[in-house]
């Protein structure tokens, strides 16, 4: 039996295999100085890259984690390799004949084909020799039934080719013979699961079934995923590999390896249902798409969608008016069905795995990629990718269409409903872009869409729930207690604009325009600044301000605001004014006020014309004559504050 490698053949696999290719299979790299790439690490979460390549050196390190070495320990960590099966992976690669020391005589000894490799490398080769195989049969006379179903949905021979796509013979040992044949044991086809073990000894998994060969990211053959073709077949209409060393469902995605290229380069991955889909979108030019193979879409395949996206871009990508995202897009693409709608709901908690964008593509007819490329040609599966809308809303959007919109317990249930997806949103910028959607989607007040989004936030989980009450003991009813208010977001322009606006309330409300106390409850958005007017409501006004003046005023304020809301009022009155010099800080008041005004007469318009595209001209012609009165007024409105501010 064969011992070590020899040290001048390790030596040997480390020159020559290129440390950047090996890892670009995994990581999308960047250029980071003379001499050096980065991107994101594959061994610990980040969304900074500071995972380093030197090629030059031939060595990496993640300055993130600490973890580093050469390409042959990357290839152990990222594969889960010993040493040997590590350097035999990379010597094929770069074309090294190893040799090992006889371990009785010390001599060195070539490793011919047939003795004992490490055993991953063996099950790899079998896979490679089991998809030869298939893919040989697909074309012999007993494969007609696979060659209809590939005829019937517009696929010919090269494309079968292409994909690798083969056929698995009816017979029970068919496949089994041929590796027999080639030197491989039968513990080594069980480890494979290319075999099955029954109580009379081992048969072919895969029988009378179109093939797909799954390969990882390297293109290496892990897996293969089985259609049934024939009535008499008991089995499930898929049938997968089963859980191996090689191969891992919740980690592979079919066709990685043809559209890795891409995503990178493209910064786009576009995510399939099915086998056929994923040819069919690449031979209509969506050359990004996989499928995940027999199982949801989850956190193990987000994080090597996210390295091959080199996904950096902290807090979601930034739409751009074109539609595309500069941190990339990741799209979604399901069946119309209520199955389809489902996935996506599945495919909205993985969203926030990533920091690009994330879209949903639904054909509105039902059709999947494959179906539109039979129906419609290459360009019915490009225009469903182009017409894609962000996850979120269609999500959103979805849950509205279960309620009756035009009666107030159709609105109460449908904010309630909703409420809960906005509140699943981290991005705090996303999350309160969508409470105001959600708000003109409904035709409900914005503030009462945040308060419900706030509750939802804050009420624990279902499951949480249940076990609270399982476990707690009758308590004596107390009274409720002061709900505690979040913490605005200072990224977002209406809270900095509405936190403005009550500095210079509180600081100068000497120089506030009168018209600042006849804004209504609802002129501010932000819970926590809306709590603040309320108190400088309570207080008088501004016009009370002008007259106690000073530190009196705030101290009115003060007395008038929940305990909760003092903090905030005396933040607000010592904080910083961008301009404090006396001159001009009347104009500069004057303008953030007038700004405030602007902004919730903006907000009124998009209430206005949300009610009015949700009424019927024909139906209800007065009430839309109405609606449309009350839009040109308050449009009117914001012009001539405009005009005033112009002149």
């Amino acid at each position: 039996m064969a011992g070590l490698i020899k040290r001048e053949d390790v030596e040997a696999v480390r020159e020559r295999a290129r440390i950047e290719e090996i890892v670009s299979a995994h990581v999308t790299l960047k250029p980071a100085g003379v001499g050096s790439l980065k991107g994101l690490c594959p061994f610990h979460d980040e969304r900074t890259p500071s995972f380093h390549v030197r090629p030059g050196v031939g060595r990496w390190h993640c300055f993130g984690c600490g973890e580093g070495g050469d390409v042959i320990s990357f290839v152990q960590k990222i594969d889960g390799m010993g040493f040997t099966d590590a350097v035999e992976f990379l010597a094929d690669r770069a074309g090294v004949q190893l040799r090992y020391e006889d371990s009785r005589t010390g001599a060195a000894a070539d490793r011919g084909p047939r003795e004992e490799p490490g055993r991953r490398q063996r099950l790899i080769e079998a896979h490679k020799v089991a998809a030869e195989f298939y893919s040989e049969q697909l074309f012999g006379p007993g494969a007609q039934a696979g060659r209809a179903f590939l005829a019937e949905r517009s696929f010919d021979r090269a494309d079968a080719e292409h994909f690798g796509v083969g056929y698995a013979p009816t017979g029970w040992d068919a496949l089994l013979r041929h590796l027999q044949g080639r030197g491989f044991t039968q513990a080594e086809l069980v480890a494979s699961g290319l075999v099955s073990q029954g109580q009379r000894g081992i048969y072919d998994r895969f029988r009378g079934r179109l093939v797909w060969p799954i390969r990882d990211v390297t293109g290496a053959v892990i897996g293969f995923g089985a259609r049934r073709l024939y009535d008499e077949d008991q089995g499930p209409k898929y049938l997968n590999t089963p859980e191996t060393s090689l191969y891992k469902k919740s980690q592979v995605l079919y066709g990685i390896d043809l559209a890795k290229k891409s995503i990178a380069q493209g910064k786009r991955v576009v995510i399939v249902e099915g086998y056929t889909d994923v040819m069919a979108a690449h031979l209509s030019g969506v050359e990004s798409a996989v499928a995940t193979c027999g199982t949801a879409f989850g956190g193990d395949h987000a994080k090597v969608v996210r390295r091959l996206l080199g996904d950096t871009t902290a807090g979601g990508g930034l739409q751009l008016a074109s539609g595309a995202s500069l941190g990339g897009e990741v799209i979604f693409t399901f069946d119309g069905d209520a199955a389809g709608q489902k996935a996506a709901v599945r495919a909205f908690g993985e969203d926030q795995r990533f920091h690009a964008q994330t879209f949903v593509a639904v054909e509105p007819g039902g059709m999947d990629p494959c179906e539109l490329r039979m129906s419609r040609g290459p360009e019915g599966v490009r225009a469903l990718v182009d017409g894609r809308q962000p996850l979120f809303e269609f999500v959103i959007r979805t849950t509205l269409d279960t309620f009756d919109l035009d009666t107030v317990e159709g609105r109460v249930g449908a904010l309630r409903a909703a409420a809960p997806l906005v509140a699943g949103i981290r991005d705090r910028s996303m999350q309160l872009g969508y409470s105001r959607s959600l708000a003109r989607w409904i035709g409900i007040d914005t503030e009462d869409v945040r308060r419900e989004v706030a509750r939802a936030a804050s009420s624990p989980s279902r499951g949480a729930r249940q076990d609270q009450r399982r476990d707690a003991r009758p308590e004596p009813e107390a009274a409720p207690a002061t709900p505690v208010l979040a913490a605005p977001d200072p990224r977002d322009p209406v809270a900095r604009l509405e936190r403005q606006a009550l500095i210079v309330v509180l600081q100068y409300p000497q120089h506030v325009p009168a018209s600042f106390d006849e804004l209504g409850d609802d002129a501010f958005g932000v819970p926590a600044w809306r709590a603040v007017h309320d108190a400088v409501r309570a207080a008088g006004g501004v016009a009370a301000g002008r007259e106690v003046g000073g530190g009196r005023w705030v101290e009115t304020v003060t007395e008038q605001a929940p305990e909760t809301v003092v903090p905030l009022v005396t933040e607000l009155a010592v904080a910083p004014v961008p301009e404090d010099r006396e001159s001009v800080i009347g104009a500069y008041v004057a303008d953030v006020v007038r700004a405030l005004v602007d902004l919730g007469l903006t907000r009124r318009i998009a209430d206005a014309k949300s009610r009015l595209q949700r009424l019927d001209q024909e139906k209800d012609p007065e009430a839309y004559q109405q609606a449309f009165t009350d839009l040109l007024a308050i449009e009117q409105q914001r012009r001539t504050l405009r005009e005033r501010g112009e002149s």
